[in-house]
């Protein structure tokens, strides 16, 4: 790919903590306006692999490479006081130095701009993993990093949700990465998938690596097939409110 494209990069990466190897022989990159999804058991390295990407592990081995240091971090978990009045708002603004339009149209984007006064306590799980989103995406970021984005999300929301990345990718032309577990949904969204076990099973465009026995091994051969037809099969579009459109 066009090097001027080029994000970050791994080469034979890997990261050893308490005598073993976290992952090892880690390689790919990630360009302007891709979508890279990490796939894997618990335990296969996956976050491990992403905060490599961030610089916020070093590598015990191999490189990482970022050619910018415009990055965005949704982690999978986020501790807040849910008793604590706190405002959409406030909470855009919390370590984070953001000027009201920054806010508004990142709430604007993420569809949640009408909740900028609601209390986070009162938010439906897809409506605060948005406002999480808006929060990352406020100062545009080069490479945004999503960690199991649609965990406690409906079907639905879900839906609206890849829908959601989808656009912040076309829009800012930025690379992102994704974890996810949830495979229906990142064989339909992404355009780079990469199965990980502690090192790099298979890789590349999502109707490839269904096929792949190292996949299938790990992932089972029903698996495999339910994800293979669900590709055929979705040939719609779905609303931003997950309804199916033609």
């Amino acid at each position: 790919m066009d090097k001027n494209n080029s994000l970050v990069k791994l080469e034979n990466a890997g990261v050893y903590r308490s005598s073993k190897w976290l992952v090892r022989g880690i390689s790919f990159e990630i360009n302007k306006g891709q979508i890279v999804t990490l796939i894997g058991p618990n335990g296969s390295g996956k976050t491990t692999t992403a905060k490599m990407i961030l610089n916020i592990l070093d590598t015990d081995e191999g490189m990482a490479t970022s050619n910018t240091s415009k990055m965005a971090y949704v982690p999978q978990k986020i501790n807040i006081d849910w008793t604590m009045p706190l405002r959409v708002i406030d909470f855009m603004k919390i370590t984070n130095n953001l000027n009201n339009t920054q806010i508004t149209d990142s709430l604007t984007m993420t569809g949640v701009d009408k909740l900028l006064y609601n209390q986070i306590h009162s938010l439906s799980g897809g409506e605060f993993q948005r406002v999480l989103i808006a929060r990352a995406i406020a100062k545009k970021p080069d490479l945004l990093v999503l960690d199991e984005p649609v965990q406690g999300v409906d079907f639905n929301g879900e839906i609206a949700l890849y829908n959601l990345i989808k656009k912040i990718s076309s829009t800012l032309n930025c690379g992102i990465l994704l974890i996810s577990h949830d495979m229906h949904f990142v064989m339909s969204t992404t355009d780079h998938v990469i199965c990980l076990n502690g090192h790099i099973c298979c890789s590349g465009n999502p109707s490839s690596v269904v096929k792949n026995p190292e996949y299938i091994k790990l992932f089972g051969e029903h698996n495999s097939e339910t994800l293979s037809y669900y590709q055929h099969q979705h040939d719609h579009s779905h609303n931003n409110d997950g309804s199916v459109s033609n």
